[in-house]
């Protein structure tokens, strides 16, 4: 069991973001689509709430907190979520009205700062190490903007302030719905260290089950754990892990980052090889990536299929188009001709992911890696 977070919460001394350390804000708005819905239909107030499509294949884009207490959660098949939650409300997506209300967001974001690195609709980095407005602290600020959130759009935001954004990220999440959590300089460490290992971006199910193996369950247990062990279990993310742990994060805040690749993969707690179970797992992945390719209003050519069998070796099959794909069904149907392709499989899969690359018009966004693949649990 984690020890309790230390003191994140505590009385916010000014003097605490001297020292030369940058100003992090991350704002993340509370089960965005989901309040939406019931911000504009006072019906669904009070009520579980899930985004998506509620047929067939039908997959979760975003629930509401009502529903959440069910175990509703994003990408959870639709009738597994109706299952779980008989009285769910779905509502099919609106995406011009979320892009609508996130762009009222953003322009409250840079009243504040120039330095604004949306990651998708709902939640964005800010930079506030140069006071413009002479605010005085960036714990003011963060509530400034969830309050002006809160009057321009009637929605709720949760913000975590810190001197990197690891821990302006971790810090977000901490205190949801609608609160604020500081994480202060000397107390990153300590913080990670707190968390159960599942809170560490990019650690899903299998890794943690792969961490607890090792004795890993916690940041504490991470960071007993020298480079060169995590580089010898985990490769290349062993880096990221050690820093992590030690709640050590340099990168800048970077307005005008654009995503190379937008996709999604998911990795099986049993290792599939039957053609259907093939073909619909595909379906699922298509629901989810289209989601997030019109959260950023991309456009791309190159559509990768990406497939890792039980042995661990690793394919990818691609085909790139002389002009955009032109909707959701071209991107399902290429995806299905290349996985046709492959069809039979010499052995099972333990992973399947499919990914639009080659873009032009993604909105600005940072994730640990520059396929931004979202992990499909």
């Amino acid at each position: 069991m984690p020890s309790p977070p230390p003191e994140p919460l505590a009385p916010y001394s000014p003097e605490g973001e001297a020292n030369g350390l940058r100003k992090i804000i991350h704002v993340d708005m509370d089960a965005f689509f989901a309040s939406v819905e019931q911000r504009d239909n006072p019906a669904l107030r009070g009520k579980p709430v899930a985004v998506g499509g509620s047929a067939g294949r039908g997959v979760v884009a975003a629930a509401s907190y009502e529903a959440r207490k069910f175990g509703v959660r994003s990408a959870m098949p639709s009738v597994t979520a109706k299952r779980k939650c008989p009285d769910l409300i779905f509502c099919s997506s609106r995406f011009d009205v979320y892009r609508s209300v996130s762009q009222q967001i953003r322009e409250i974001f840079h009243h504040y700062t120039p330095l604004v690195e949306p990651l998708s609709l709902d939640e964005a980095y800010l930079d506030v190490t140069d006071d413009i407005r002479g605010i005085g602290s960036a714990t003011r600020i963060a509530e400034l903007i969830r309050t002006d959130i809160l009057r321009e759009t009637q929605l709720t935001a949760s913000a975590g302030v810190s001197y990197n954004k690891f821990l302006a990220k971790l810090a977000s999440d901490q205190n949801k719905p609608n609160g604020t959590c500081i994480i202060r300089p000397g107390q990153g460490a300590a913080f990670v260290q707190s968390l159960p290992i599942r809170r560490f971006h990019g650690v899903g199910p299998r890794g943690a089950e792969k961490m607890a193996k090792l004795g890993i369950e916690t940041g504490a247990d991470l960071a007993t754990k020298d480079r060169e062990f995590l580089r010898a279990h985990f490769g290349s993310f062993g880096d990221y892990l050690f820093r992590a742990a030690r709640g050590i994060d340099l990168r800048p805040v970077r307005p005008h980052r654009i995503r190379k690749s937008l996709g999604g993969e998911r990795t099986f707690r049993e290792d599939i090889h039957e053609e259907n179970a093939l073909r619909e797992t595909l379906d699922t992945i298509v629901e989810l990536v289209w989601e997030r390719i019109e959260r950023a209003e991309a456009r791309g050519k190159t559509v990768t299929l990406k497939l890792k069998y039980t042995d661990f070796q690793l394919i990818t099959r691609a085909r790139s188009l002389p002009r955009m794909v032109a909707d959701k069904a071209e991107f399902s149907e290429i995806g299905h001709v290349l996985l046709n392709d492959l069809l039979p499989l010499p052995q099972p899969i333990r992973l399947m992911g499919l990914t639009l690359s080659n873009l032009e018009g993604a909105d600005q966004a940072e994730e640990e890696d520059d396929s931004a693949q979202l992990s499909l649990l």
